[in-house]
């Protein structure tokens, strides 16, 4: 009885019973809710929110109450380089990827050596950076939207191309794949969880702890730029705050799948399962007209709830 418990409070499988209640109660809010079609919307949608919380998900098992309040300013940033070096035509895809992944490794470095030799905390040092990040795109373009998708980016991200899945859904399942290898079966995965879970006993082992460090928030920005890539083949225009939505929600999205925000405890599976949750859970609060304010304290007020119902487990260490 006491393994069937435990089974039913894995985070994964808890995600996945929501998920079915959630479709249900949105196909009685709105007949249609639950149909093929929106179903592969809503899985559009999770998985460019799923490719930001990859990143923030590595930030987070490394412990140290590492938690990438830039990934916002970052997708923005991306969308509108993207945008710039693309200008509506293919030949810009592959300069557009190089420069944006380039941007987000910029970003992210910055991020992890204030974190690791300034010793700012990173909640401290990513709000900053976010601070930076927004100044810095109403400085290029004013928040006016610049540049456009090419036509191919578009077609990769919202039309059919395997099986009738979308290519950013294929793209989501080899970033699936990809985080699941690298944390369960590299020493660089071994290594997140070592750190996560004890810094100083990781140091004394042998660990890198720095160069580590620096490495997770390195990927984090590079994740949240190839999301903002793929968020402007979805939207196919960009415009400043393009990525503002993603800050909060990706650490919700992650700590639905059960990682523990102490760091050292969760993996990438669940967080998948968390983005999707909470697109359905924000497509039924559009459904009822909730506005943008309303979603808010409802995303706020879910993190909470969820903290409460998986515990924090070992207390954050500083």
């Amino acid at each position: 009885m006491s393994r069937v418990i435990s089974f039913i409070r894995q985070p994964v499988v808890v995600a996945l019973v929501l998920i079915v209640v959630l479709l249900y109660l949105g196909q009685l809010l709105s007949p249609g809710f639950a149909g093929g079609g929106q179903i592969l919307r809503l899985l559009i949608v999770a998985a460019l929110l799923g490719i930001v919380a990859a990143g923030q998900n590595v930030v987070i098992l490394g412990g140290r109450e590492g938690i990438d309040l830039s990934v916002g300013g970052v997708v923005s940033l991306s969308a509108i380089i993207a945008g710039n070096v693309m200008n509506g035509a293919d030949s810009g895809i592959l300069p557009a990827i190089a420069a944006c992944l380039a941007a987000g490794a910029f970003f992210g470095l910055l991020n992890g050596l204030g974190v690791t030799l300034l010793r700012i905390p990173p909640l401290v040092m990513t709000l900053g950076m976010l601070g930076v990040l927004q100044g810095l795109l109403v400085v290029i373009r004013m928040g006016i939207p610049s540049g456009q998708a090419a036509p191919s980016l578009s077609r990769f991200v919202s039309q059919p191309l395997v099986f009738g899945l979308p290519g950013i859904i294929w793209l989501w399942i080899a970033v699936g794949l990809l985080m699941s290898f690298m944390l369960h079966r590299t020493v660089f995965g071994h290594r997140i969880y070592a750190i996560g879970s004890n810094e100083h006993a990781a140091h004394m082992a042998g660990v890198p702890v720095r160069p580590m460090r620096i490495a997770l928030f390195v990927i984090s920005g590079m994740f949240a730029a190839l999301a903002g890539l793929c968020l402007l083949g979805y939207s196919g225009s960009s415009f400043a705050n393009v990525g503002e939505q993603y800050t909060l929600t990706s650490i919700i999205a992650v700590v639905f799948g059960g990682t523990s925000l102490a760091g050292g405890k969760g993996g990438y599976t669940g967080t998948m399962a968390g983005a999707v949750l909470l697109v359905i859970l924000q497509g039924i609060l559009t459904t009822v007209n909730i506005d943008e304010s309303g979603r808010q304290m409802v995303f706020g007020a879910t993190l909470l709830l969820l903290m409460t119902f998986y515990g924090r487990g070992r207390a954050m260490r500083a």
